[in-house]
């Protein structure tokens, strides 16, 4: 699960969405450094990865890439589940989903103090170029994963997955919808207890 993902299923809590917004960059017990909530968002990060990274059908859709893309192929499947959240919204929300991401945008600028110096560093071109929203279409994916690329010095060659999500799209929209049943379930849980 990318970030919209991450978003989504961490409730309507403020914090909990930028904690679990911001928890990759976080390691081991910082993140005790953090308001009560935020933790709660971090933690609820950790649990959504672990229970991706072993779910079966997670596994499925990244076999599909791993031979072109390697160890890569969990961050593709993270970016393309995102697309299909996005793309099938109003199957998940209520909200329309630039409602939904301009009150996460707005919540990051109200509690700026309390982010991480890489999530200040990221906010403005994540803002600027949308890309929540850009997740929504082929296109944004593409530029998503050219950006992911240009990072990795054009080791991953993750620019050029848009290729596997055209050719495999129906495979891996079926995968997402069977995959995101189950995590909305076990993150609520999960929520719920912390």
């Amino acid at each position: 699960m990318n970030f919209l993902a991450h978003i989504y299923l961490s409730g309507e809590n403020d914090l909990i969405k930028i904690g679990n917004f911001m928890a990759d960059g976080i390691r081991g017990k910082q993140f005790e450094h953090f308001p009560e909530d935020v933790q709660k968002g971090i933690l609820l990060h950790r649990f959504i990865d672990t229970y991706t990274d072993s779910h079966d059908v997670f596994r499925k859709s990244t076999k599909r890439l791993h031979d072109r893309y390697h160890h890569y192929a969990g961050v593709i499947v993270d970016i393309v589940y995102d697309h299909f959240l996005a793309k099938n919204w109003t199957n998940y929300s209520d909200e329309k989903l630039e409602s939904f991401i301009n009150r996460f945008y707005n919540s990051l600028h109200d509690n700026y103090d309390i982010l991480t110096e890489k999530t200040q560093g990221l906010m403005p071109y994540m803002i600027e170029r949308n890309w929540l929203l850009s997740y929504r279409t082929t296109e944004g994916i593409h530029q998503i994963l050219t950006q992911m690329d240009r990072r990795s010095k054009n080791i991953s060659k993750m620019q050029y997955a848009v290729e596997e999500l055209n050719e495999f799209y129906d495979d891996f929209e079926e995968e997402f919808t069977l995959f995101f049943e189950e995590i909305r379930k076990q993150a609520g849980e999960k929520l719920l207890s912390l």
